[in-house]
């Protein structure tokens, strides 16, 4: 009910990949982009594991290496985040509380790259991520959840709205929609 009384626009990331792997940040970096603001659960690892694996670590180290700054932005508690950031070299910022700007604020103005236009969100939900992003008026990213059979009860929820604001999205704006490819996932 609630996706009736929100702008379809507000939800429509820039881009749409099947993972966080498939995103060419080569051809971001060379964009202009420096700060990547990403969400852990089921956009980075699945719920049910704490830490990255070595392929995650890599990806991380090459990010890196090409000249990004990346930054863990997560609604999850503390606990989750400091375990998963134990195994990196990337800080990262729990209770975010995305959709609301606050956490994002923080993780942005804690990064010496001060510029919107040089900063990208990535997650894997549209109520989330790409909404703070969007209102946040930074480059948006979203990609397939890694796993949404681990998912909590409330993200289980976002889920529902989450389709309909697809379909919403869908039928207001098909050639945007199906030139992001989103509708393989509604």
């Amino acid at each position: 009910m609630i996706h009736y009384f929100l702008k379809t626009t507000q939800f429509i990331p820039n881009e749409f990949h099947n993972s966080f792997f498939d995103i060419d940040f080569t051809k971001l970096y060379r964009s202009g982009y420096r700060l990547i603001l990403s969400d852990l659960d089921n956009t980075l690892i699945p719920y049910d594991l704490d830490e990255p694996n070595e392929e995650l670590n890599n990806k991380i180290k090459e990010l890196q290496d090409i000249g990004f700054e990346v930054v863990l932005l997560s609604n999850n508690i503390p606990a989750r985040i400091n375990k998963f950031l134990k195994g990196t070299t990337i800080k990262g910022y729990a209770n975010a509380r995305k959709p609301l700007l606050i956490g994002v604020k923080k993780a942005f103005n804690s990064s010496p790259i001060h510029d919107k236009t040089k900063t990208i969100i990535i997650g894997d939900q549209l109520m989330t991520d790409i909404w703070a992003a969007n209102r946040f008026n930074v480059y948006s990213i979203l990609v397939n959840p890694i796993k949404k059979k681990t998912e909590k009860w409330y993200t289980k929820m976002n889920r529902k709205t989450e389709v309909k604001m697809l379909h919403k999205i869908q039928k207001k704006y098909p050639n945007q929609f199906s030139t992001l490819g989103l509708d393989k996932r509604a």
